[in-house]
């Protein structure tokens, strides 16, 4: 029996690994966080990191929706087989990089500002699921921290929610729930995190739906 559940997580393991991915990379010296990198396989397993070097990311699952617009984007550009530069003089905002890896084929681009509408609109997502990542790690951090400090992380999270700006939100359902149910928090946090933990729970649908 152990050695078929060895053999099980071995070809899950591989089955991951070759998963066609998409990495994403921005390195923006002087910026918070000065560097980011967000990678997301087919099956909407993501990992972000905030260095080169860091070997215990920040681990996520995107919705199946999500999943698809963010491949469906990429294909339309090519896989990343054209140049996405535009050339326009602009203000530096970061060289981001767009990396496509499927087995053997590997093909990326660098710009720092594209007018390609598909372009715009993966980079928004990545640029999200950051924000979305960023908000986890200072909420939890307030948690462990600062808890007189997590109500005003929440009220940022909140406003991203409301902004349409939450990526792989139920990866705070977790810390939501912890916080709502712990006395040591202010009574205003732990109502917060209560409401915010509804919301993600039960969205509501969008307008027209």
């Amino acid at each position: 029996m152990r050695t078929l559940l060895v053999s099980l997580a071995a070809v899950a393991m591989l089955s991951a690994a070759e998963s066609p991915k998409i990495i994403y990379s921005k390195s923006f010296p002087g910026s918070d966080p000065a560097y980011v990198a967000i990678a997301i396989d087919k099956q909407g397993r993501g990992e972000y990191k905030e260095a080169p070097d860091d070997d215990n990311p920040l681990v996520f699952n995107l919705h199946p929706k999500e999943t698809e617009e963010i491949f469906a984007l990429t294909e339309k550009l090519g896989y990343f087989s054209r140049p996405l530069e535009s050339g326009l003089k602009v203000a530096k905002t970061g060289i981001k990089t767009f990396r496509y890896e499927n087995g053997p084929e590997k093909k990326e681009v660098q710009f720092n500002y594209s007018v390609e509408p598909e372009a715009q609109k993966l980079l928004d997502w990545f640029e999200r699921i950051s924000e979305s990542q960023r908000h986890y790690i200072n909420l939890e951090r307030a948690a462990k921290f600062d808890k007189l400090g997590v109500n005003q992380a929440l009220l940022q999270l909140h406003v991203s929610y409301n902004r349409g700006r939450l990526v792989a939100a139920e990866q705070f359902l977790p810390l939501l729930d912890r916080i709502a149910k712990n006395e040591t928090y202010m009574h205003m946090a732990r109502e917060r995190a209560a409401t915010l933990a509804d919301l993600i729970r039960n969205p509501k649908p969008a307008a027209g739906q």
